[in-house]
Formats: structure tokens, C-alpha cells, sequence
């Protein structure tokens, strides 16, 4: 079997590609499940875009079954239910232009930030922890991912609210918090912002200072993710990220004397 990698997803969401995919490609005709109902999975089988994930999941089952003694894949199907639903709901808010308030569309958005898809792998990839009891509260979006996934998203939106120009569909906080607050400046939404990313950060650091179930391991996984987010969503005036591409090109190109 060839070695499978953590799927990581990406910022974008299904209103993106509205260009290409209508919300009826991603619904099923009035009456019937989505293709994120799990109870009609088969279905969803169907469709050429849905089997290589459903193969990747097997195959991640797969490896962590043989080295740690647990069937991991209802968790990774829930947890990929979870985040299409979340994609599906922005799609509905935007093609439909029922557009969500500010606490809703954080609500949504921390599930649609894939912070959760790719931590519930780490947790099964290093097999540390596995029971009933943690396998429940990993698929329940427990504090310590929830907390990682609001610093991601909040961030992400600081970075595209700057952006006039940006295509797609995807809406910020910063966009629904001013629509909520009619002329408020946008610094002021900002520093707003920046005390909730502040506040987030105070919970995860209760999370992992605090007693809790799952293994030191994951912990630094999760602060690990945490603390790279300021890096990959730090963007200039130009939508460009200077300290990331800096270190990519250390990385990439530069010598390390031995």
C-alpha cells in the first residue's frame, strides 16, 4: 500500500468555486439527503470527486489499524461529514444571499477552517490515547481544537479583509461584524478582533496547561498549529507573505553547515 499523506485543507470553500460547482451539484433533489448525510454514503460514492477521499480515509484507517490497534475510520468520515456540511452551509449563504451574522458565520467558520480534519488525523496518526472516552471527545470538537481553529480563522480574515480585491465568495468576520455595526472603523474592528484571537489563545492555553485526557504529543501538535498560524496569514499590502516565503527559501535553497 502506498504511504498516505495528512490531507490538509485548504482556505478556500465551496462559495469559491462557484464558478464552477452550482449548490445543486453539492445537494441531492428536494426531499433527499445531502452527500454529507453518512447514513447515504453509498451515493456519494457515485461522484468521481468523493472516491479518492474515500480512499485516502481507507487507506489512513488502514495504517493506523496496523500500527496502533484502532479503526479510526467512522471518526475521519465524521470528521469529513463535518467540514462538507460547513462548506455547504457558506454555499447556501452565498448563492441564496441570505447572509449570516457575525456569530454565526464564526460558528460555521471554525469548522470550514479544516483545523479540526487535520488535528482528529494527528490524533489517530500518532495513536497516543486511543479509547472509547477520547475518541468521543475528539469527535465532538473539544477546546483545544476549537481554540486552535478560531485563532486560524480569525486570523485568515484579518489577513483577507485587507484585501479589496480579493475574489470569491468567502466573507470575513471583520465584513459581517461591520455590517452588524454600522460606521465603525475598520481599525477599530481589527483591535476587536485581534482581543478575540487574544482570547482564544488564553483558552488553549487553559486546555493544555490543565489536566486533560489526550497525550503531550498532541497537545504540542495543537500549539504547534496554533503558533504557526501568525506565519501563514501574515500578509503585506501586496497579499503577499514575506516571513513565510523568506523561510521557504532558507529552507528550500540555503546550505546548513554539519
Amino acid at each position: 500500500m502506498s504511504s498516505a499523506s495528512l490531507p490538509m485543507v485548504p482556505r478556500c470553500s465551496v462559495a469559491q468555486h462557484h464558478k464552477i460547482f452550482s449548490v445543486e451539484h453539492l445537494e441531492y433533489p428536494s426531499g433527499h439527503p445531502t452527500i454529507t448525510d453518512e447514513c447515504r454514503i453509498e451515493h456519494a460514492n457515485k461522484l468521481e470527486s468523493f472516491k479518492p477521499l474515500d480512499d485516502i480515509t481507507n487507506e489512513i484507517s488502514h495504517k493506523v489499524y496496523k500500527k496502533h490497534g484502532w479503526n479510526p475510520v467512522n471518526s475521519l468520515r465524521k470528521a469529513w461529514v463535518t467540514l462538507c456540511r460547513a462548506f455547504l452551509v457558506e454555499a447556501q449563504w452565498f448563492a441564496s444571499g441570505n447572509l449570516p451574522n457575525a456569530e454565526e458565520y464564526l460558528e460555521n467558520g471554525i469548522i470550514s477552517s479544516g483545523v479540526h480534519i487535520m488535528l482528529v488525523h494527528t490524533f489517530f496518526l500518532l495513536g497516543e490515547g486511543l479509547n472509547h472516552q477520547n475518541v468521543e471527545l475528539i469527535d465532538d470538537n473539544p477546546g483545544m481544537i476549537s481554540s486552535t481553529a478560531t485563532i486560524l480563522r480569525l486570523w485568515d480574515d484579518l489577513g483577507s479583509a485587507k484585501d479589496e480585491n480579493q475574489e470569491g465568495n468567502d466573507g470575513s468576520y471583520v465584513d459581517y461584524y461591520m455590517k452588524e455595526h454600522q460606521g465603525i472603523e475598520v481599525e477599530s474592528v481589527r483591535k476587536h478582533v485581534i482581543g478575540m484571537i487574544s482570547n482564544a489563545w488564553k483558552c488553549l492555553n487553559h486546555e493544555c496547561l490543565s489536566r486533560n485526557p489526550f497525550s503531550s504529543s498532541f497537545t504540542k501538535a495543537s500549539l504547534n498549529l496554533a503558533r504557526t498560524v501568525p506565519l501563514m496569514y501574515s500578509y503585506d499590502d501586496n497579499q503577499c507573505l514575506p516571513s513565510l516565503e523568506e523561510y521557504i527559501e532558507f529552507l528550500l535553497y540555503q546550505s546548513i553547515s554539519m
